[in-house]
């Protein structure tokens, strides 16, 4: 029998897809309690962050298959914000075009355009850690075993020391 396969690259994207939407509902029902103490917690987002989540996200997943012999964690995820900045500008750019972007930083005092403001700055890079040393990395321990039934135990895997799951 083949051993387990990793997630397709369309797999993780969708993965990284709803791990991005799930985060921001859940980010701005937090702001809004924080700012406007709304006991309701709102939490809303719109369908193009699907794509931009799942996409942004994806690349990072290369960045960080690049630069994680090359350099620590504070640096990547300095340069993972950066690109969260870049993506989030130029995602936003396109959709304003179409009068489609769904978020508008213009209130703030450090926003460039309305399309990116540095007062999430600190929010992006701690959210950049947490991308890559839960999400990302995680995801790509994923397997996908076409011949095991949904719901069934893995009978053949060694639990190691170190905490992964080896299959034989």
């Amino acid at each position: 029998m083949a051993p387990p396969e990793p997630l397709t690259a369309l797999s993780r994207w969708y993965l990284y897809a709803i791990h991005g939407y799930f985060c921001e509902v859940m980010f701005t029902a937090a702001w809004d309690f924080v700012v406007n103490y709304n006991w309701k917690f709102p939490g809303v987002t719109s369908v193009w962050a699907l794509f931009i989540y799942g996409t942004s996200i994806l690349i990072v997943e290369k960045m960080y298959l690049y630069l994680k012999d090359k350099c620590n964690i504070l640096i990547r995820c300095l340069i993972y914000t950066l690109w969260t900045y870049i993506w989030e500008f130029s995602t936003g750019l396109i959709l304003r075009q179409f009068n489609a972007c769904p978020w508008d930083y213009s209130q703030f005092d450090f926003d460039f355009m309305g399309l990116i403001t540095l007062e999430y700055a600190i929010p992006w890079f701690c959210a950049s850690f947490i991308m890559e040393q839960l999400v990302i990395r995680n995801t790509l321990r994923l397997r996908f075993d076409e011949h095991a039934e949904p719901g069934s135990p893995v009978m053949s895997t060694v639990s190691m020391a170190n905490g992964h799951v080896k299959c034989n």
